[in-house]
């Protein structure tokens, strides 16, 4: 960890700086730099780390409760572990966040027997989780739901599909949102547990995509769950997504950082090593402008990425400071990776170099958990809001 000086920042306590450090070390011993692309080097390389975070107890900081590091949802250590793994790999970073969105929802509002079936097989890296929200016509506008469930007896059966399923395919558990019309629009859909291997529930496609991971297209044919695998009530799915989403937005953000921080890195060592003209590149101000603007922008967004997380520790309303945090990680982080790969010349595009690697990984952070113009549109509403209602 070239900078840790962060780490000191009065957003994080003593426990937090702990934790990083100690991630660090153990993420230099047991995470692979390397991972093979194809779907199924791919399941395998996550299967793996999911094993291996689980049995190294990090996973735990990815659920709440008895089961989980803490008592609540640490946001900031989540923050923590995720830009500290994205340093080292963007699929430990993956497998990591996806245990704990794919279990987020069961860990905020599963009934106990829920929590109890899976939240420590999770925590142990033994279960693998996924969130099945998205669909072909309803990603950032999550009122468009197709995907229906009808309520027969004690069974809901559910129709349709989802589709960019992290952890598709390798999953055991899925939380799959669904239609069920108790009103229109976002408050018409509830939260539901799907096992793999229940019938009339299939993997349709496997989607292969710039940064490798296990992705999917999910289908539902008379897939009946039962009611007893609802999470929350009858019509507040939205609510449950939103509140998921709340927790591990922010870590987004981290794991932006973490990526850039590992470009900054890279960008030093080439700027410092790479002897041209009698000198290093790193002689010349244009290199060490550069290099400024990109400390700069990591440093800020930063600042933005751990208030966001105290605030939500702290029990404060979250939504614009979140999704300040993730524009700016985000659409900075794509900055600093773009400069370092500039930095290195033609060798910043040859396969196998980490920066090659870590611009293929940051693009679609930009997009997924709300695509930046989604910020934009989180934040200008909720200053209007904040407008309204102030004082004349």
């Amino acid at each position: 960890m070239a900078d840790a000086s962060y780490l000191d920042w009065p957003f994080l306590e003593p426990r937090h700086k702990a934790l990083a450090l100690e991630l660090d070390a153990w993420a230099a011993q047991h995470v692979p730099q390397d991972h093979p692309h194809g779907v199924a080097g791919v399941d395998a390389a996550c299967r793996a780390l999911v094993r291996s975070l689980g049995q190294g107890g990090w996973l735990r900081h990815a659920v709440g409760g008895r089961w989980g590091a803490t008592p609540s949802i640490d946001t900031r250590a989540i923050c923590l572990v995720r830009e500290t793994l994205a340093r080292h790999s963007g699929l430990a970073d993956f497998a990591f966040a996806m245990q704990g969105l794919g279990s987020g929802a069961i860990s905020l509002q599963g009934s106990p027997a829920l929590q109890e079936r899976w939240l420590p097989r999770v925590a142990a890296g033994e279960a693998i989780a996924a969130f099945a929200l998205s669909e072909p016509d309803a990603g950032s506008d999550v009122a468009a739901m197709q995907c229906a469930a009808r309520i027969e007896g004690d069974h809901a059966v559910l129709d349709g599909e989802k589709t960019w399923i992290s952890n598709g395919g390798i999953a055991d558990v899925y939380v799959v949102f669904a239609r069920t019309g108790e009103a229109p629009g976002a408050r018409g859909i509830s939260a539901f547990v799907v096992e793999a291997g229940t019938p009339g529930f299939e993997v349709a496609e496997r989607i292969e995509v710039i940064a490798p991971h296990p992705l999917a297209r999910l289908r539902f044919t008379n897939c009946r769950v039962p009611l007893a695998q609802r999470i929350g009530a009858p019509g507040e799915g939205f609510k449950v997504a939103m509140r998921t989403l709340d927790v591990f937005r922010t870590s987004v953000a981290a794991a932006a950082l973490g990526f850039a921080r590992r470009a900054l890195d890279e960008g030093l060592a080439r700027a410092t090593g790479r002897r041209m003209f009698g000198g290093v590149l790193a002689d010349f101000q244009l290199t060490q402008a550069k290099l400024a603007q990109m400390a700069l922008t990591i440093d800020s967004a930063a600042l933005l990425v751990y208030r966001a997380a105290w605030q939500r520790d702290q029990g404060l309303q979250v939504t614009k400071e979140a999704a300040m945090a993730k524009l700016a990680a985000t659409e900075g982080a794509q900055q600093v990776i773009d400069s370092a790969v500039q930095l290195f010349g033609g060798l910043g595009v040859v396969s196998g170099q980490a920066v090659e690697s870590l611009y293929r990984e940051i693009r679609a952070l930009r997009i997924y958990e709300g695509a930046s113009e989604v910020q934009q549109l989180i934040i200008g509403r909720e200053l209007l809001k904040q407008m309204k209602g102030a004082p004349a």
